[in-house]
């Protein structure tokens, strides 16, 4: 006796299509934001398997989505658990709930992978963290049909897109050092999402319209503790009187390298961060820093979002700069320590 035939699904009419499950899900709705060519596809494959959806299905896909999905590359560190504090507060208060999907690789089908099961789900739209590589390869997989907004620090074309502007802030911090009176900042970066980051981009900026020495960056991990090994370096070269870290617990494992090698932060050696991260007011000394707001960064970016969802013809790009906070760990170069390079340079 031959077994009976496997009733068709959503993802057999999707896969045959060429589409996302959403993509049927809105076309069963009858959503007005599917193309008609995508319509005509998804009509197709429901002709050819003879799909008939549930009434599960067809109850899901006639009530509006009010699920949000995050994608983002890591969720611990302070930038990224912020940004998705702010994007749920106001989803929140919109309805919406979120889920949030972790993607550690830029590799398409572990992405694909991950993605799937979100993919799966009546979403309303997706937000996207592009703070890293996993997030910027994300993006580019996101089916098309799907409301997205990118959340970031650098702007890119052709995406909705909320951003904080990286690059201004780092130039100003930097130009903040030197108008202290120090001849060059060296930079210690942390792993950018592409080639280079806005801050980094800033703090070459800032010295070449200063017409200073534009020091190779040197390359931190995510890993504090990397950078209190640069720390060490940094100590023994007495060229080095100001140094501009790519966040804030870099910063801190600078200052603690400087420590190691019996230097003191900012007496011989100004140290500013970046972020603004809840213990830098506590760490000693006080760090200087650029304060990123992450959480207005999620709202803003969900409010993108409301805009797509509603279909009004409101702004695609929504832009802040951070507030540079001056605290303790800098100040005035170390005139002695300025002259003893100043002899090595001359030797």
């Amino acid at each position: 006796m031959s077994e009976p035939r496997r009733q068709s699904t959503m993802a057999d009419v999707a896969e045959l299509a060429g589409v996302s499950v959403p993509t049927v899900s809105r076309v069963l709705s009858g959503a007005a934001n599917v193309s008609q060519k995508r319509r005509d596809k998804v009509m197709a494959a429901i002709a050819e398997l003879n799909f008939r959806p549930s009434a599960a299905a067809r109850v899901l896909a006639s009530r509006k989505s009010e699920v949000v999905s995050i994608v983002a590359g890591d969720t611990s560190k302070y930038g990224y658990a912020e940004t998705i504090r702010g994007i749920e507060e106001a989803a929140r208060a919109h309805g919406y709930t979120v889920m949030i999907t972790v993607v550690e690789t830029t590799d398409g089908p572990e992405i694909d992978s991950a993605l799937a099961s979100t993919m799966s789900q009546p979403l309303a739209g997706v937000i996207v963290l592009k703070f890293d590589p996993p997030g910027v390869a994300a993006l580019k997989r996101i089916p098309g049909d799907i409301p997205v907004v990118a959340l970031s620090g650098i702007r890119e074309t052709g995406v909705h897109q909320a951003v904080i502007d990286e690059t201004r802030a780092g130039e100003e911090l930097t130009r903040y050092l030197l108008e202290q009176g120090h001849r060059t900042v060296h930079h210690v970066r942390v792993p950018p999402s592409r080639r280079e980051d806005g801050r980094t981009t800033g703090w070459r900026r800032a010295l070449r319209k200063a017409e200073r020495e534009i020091p190779p960056p040197l390359d931190a991990s995510w890993d504090p503790q990397s950078g209190r090994r640069i720390g060490h370096a940094l100590a023994e070269d007495p060229g080095v009187t100001a140094v501009f870290c790519g966040n804030d617990e870099i910063a801190m494992g600078v200052i603690r390298g400087i420590a190691d090698r019996g230097l003191r932060v900012p007496e011989d050696i100004s140290v500013a961060g970046f972020d603004n991260h809840p213990l830098s007011s506590l760490w000693n000394p006080e760090l200087t820093t650029a304060n990123q707001d992450f959480a207005g960064l999620g709202g803003r970016g969900f409010q993108l979002l409301v805009s797509q969802l509603r279909g009004e013809a409101g702004p695609r790009f929504s832009s802040d700069r951070p507030e540079i906070i001056v605290r303790a760990s800098t100040a005035a170069p170390n005139a002695a320590r300025g002259s003893v390079a100043e002899r090595d340079e001359a030797v």
